[in-house]
């Protein structure tokens, strides 16, 4: 008996289009089980969109009025280590907003492309808050603060405010505000116009932003990383899950109370 080898069909490689992955950063940045974006939640998405499917690039999708300048030091840190590391260029794509701390997240790219209606900037520092003092003294209630050293309580919301207590706060956001600026001096370099003042915590529409040199042009996200990477260019996109509680209400006291404060945040550009 003759046995036949079986024929073998060659099918051509297919090559495919390059791969970007696209993390969306949107809503307030904080700390804390309300947060929107933080570096313990969002950090395990960026980590996986730099290392899944070996990218040409990463592009951060971005819609945020800012919020915790540790914990947008803290992403847009982990943001830059990963691109160094692999070798990989990340691309900024601004929505609505990208102010203050969103801006912050925007100058991790090595470029930033917004919407003609895109708000850019505030770069600066900001606290806000309520004082009661007025209140608890109509309803007959005395605030009682003890503390070993004279600088443990400062701005206690139930009490008077203090001068000095105000001039230790603008002293720590001037602090905060110097390393802000001096991110984005790093980052964008000579693009800015060195001629305006760019750090006041003014913000601005795209274009003016490009002409800023706080944006590099006009795009969208699909667009554009079709005419950088082709039009064959192959899109996995990444963002955070909600967790089964969340998916089933069960969470919705904190829930509501967080949209609450993120509205107040968009609110401040006009949102």
């Amino acid at each position: 008996m003759t046995f036949r080898r079986p024929y073998r069909i060659s099918i051509p490689f297919l090559k495919r289009g390059p791969l970007v992955s696209v993390v969306r950063l949107s809503g307030s940045i904080g700390s804390g089980p309300r947060a929107r974006l933080s570096d313990e939640a969002i950090g395990p998405v960026i980590e996986k969109a730099f290392k899944r499917g070996r990218p040409a690039a990463v592009a951060l999708l971005i819609n945020s009025p800012g919020g915790s300048p540790v914990q947008s030091s803290l992403i847009a840190a982990r943001i830059r280590r990963l691109a160094e590391e692999k070798s990989v260029p990340v691309h900024a794509f601004v929505e609505d907003v990208a102010a203050s701390g969103g801006y912050w997240l925007a100058a991790a790219a090595d470029d930033i492309w917004v919407d003609q209606g895109s708000i850019v900037g505030s770069i600066g520092v900001i606290s806000a808050g309520f004082g009661a003092p007025v209140l608890l003294a109509r309803q007959g209630l005395e605030r009682r603060v003890h503390t070993s050293a004279r600088s443990k309580s400062m701005l206690d919301p139930f009490l008077p405010e203090k001068e000095e207590d105000v001039d230790r706060l603008k002293g720590i956001l001037e602090q905060l505000h110097d390393g802000f600026t001096d991110y984005v001096k790093s980052r964008r370099g000579d693009k800015l116009d060195t001629g305006e003042e760019l750090f006041t915590g003014e913000f601005w529409l795209g274009r003016r932003a490009i002409s800023l040199g706080l944006a590099d042009g006009e795009a969208h996200l699909v667009p554009k990383l079709k005419a950088l990477y082709g039009d064959k260019v192959r899109i996995s996109r990444y963002g955070q899950r909600r967790g089964l509680l969340q998916r089933f209400g069960a969470d919705m006291a904190r829930d509501a109370l967080s949209v609450v404060e993120e509205r107040a945040d968009y609110a401040r550009f006009g949102l």
